[in-house]
């Protein structure tokens, strides 16, 4: 992380938590500061280190190590959850819909896949339920990304026991369709005008008009052509799941957590 990015964060959030900043305790002495609390909270998510593994490193005990994680995790959602964790604006939908007519796929505003992160401290008694068909406890990640694995849509917190279309029965992804408050977009596909936009998706998914899958057997030379294309794009997604397995090592490894409110945050 560059250091200007480092100081900002560490500026807005001393701003919105005061706890974060530079105090004296009632014995006068000076408390941990905000570039040890912020230090320790990245590293357990970059590196996935454990809080008693850093407390050598960030002279922070385990128990404190862990509550500034959780307040860190907490103040970033509030600080920057409405700029970065929203759903598209009409002027991001103009981008998004250029791109991808540019890409053969005019009306397409992104894919939509799942990804599973193991849970290590799953209780005994729900590792039934959040045993899928990866044999171990596990939480799923639905997601919707763009062309540049920029997630719009995240809904975490599903057992992994279930595939992808019981998520996708659980998930708000379509709530903006269905409430009616989903922006008006309009194209053209073989002459043929469409007022909604849709999801890449693999063959796993519902035949929905929001959703475009490809042809698992395709037969013939146009099927296979589209097949083709249809699959290397929707890759954005499995691109967006790598890059933040890549730059999180926290989410690449098992959780720790005890509880799956703890880990949603």
């Amino acid at each position: 992380m560059q250091p200007r990015l480092f100081h900002r964060i560490m500026g807005d959030i001393v701003r919105f938590d005061p706890s974060f900043a530079l105090r004296r305790d009632s014995f006068g002495q000076l408390s941990l500061s905000p570039e040890q609390k912020l230090t320790g909270a990245m590293r357990m998510l970059a590196y996935g280190s454990p809080a008693d593994q850093l407390d050598e490193y960030v002279r922070m005990g385990e128990s404190t190590l862990m509550e500034v994680f959780r307040k860190f995790c907490n103040n970033i959602i509030n600080m920057y959850g409405a700029t970065y964790l929203r759903a598209p604006t009409p002027a991001d939908l103009r981008i998004l819909l250029r791109k991808a007519s540019s890409r053969g796929f005019p009306g397409m505003i992104g894919s939509i896949d799942c990804m599973h992160w193991e849970w290590r401290n799953c209780p005994s008694g729900w590792a039934g339920q959040y045993t899928g068909h990866m044999h171990r406890p596990t939480i799923i990640l639905e997601a919707v990304a763009s062309y540049n694995t920029w997630i719009w849509h995240a809904f975490f917190g599903t057992p992994g026991s279930n595939n992808d279309i019981n998520v996708l029965g659980m998930s708000p992804v379509f709530d903006r369709i269905v409430n009616g408050s989903a922006p008006h977009v309009r194209f053209e596909v073989n002459g043929h005008a469409y007022d909604q936009c849709y999801y890449l998706a693999d063959g796993i998914y519902p035949s929905w008009s929001t959703l475009v899958k490809t042809f698992s057997n395709p037969r013939s030379n146009k099927e296979a052509l589209f097949a083709q294309h249809q699959e290397a794009h929707r890759k954005d997604v499995e691109r967006a799941f790598g890059i933040l397995q890549t730059r999180w090592a926290i989410v690449r490894g098992p959780a720790r957590a005890w509880d799956v409110v703890t880990l949603n945050i």
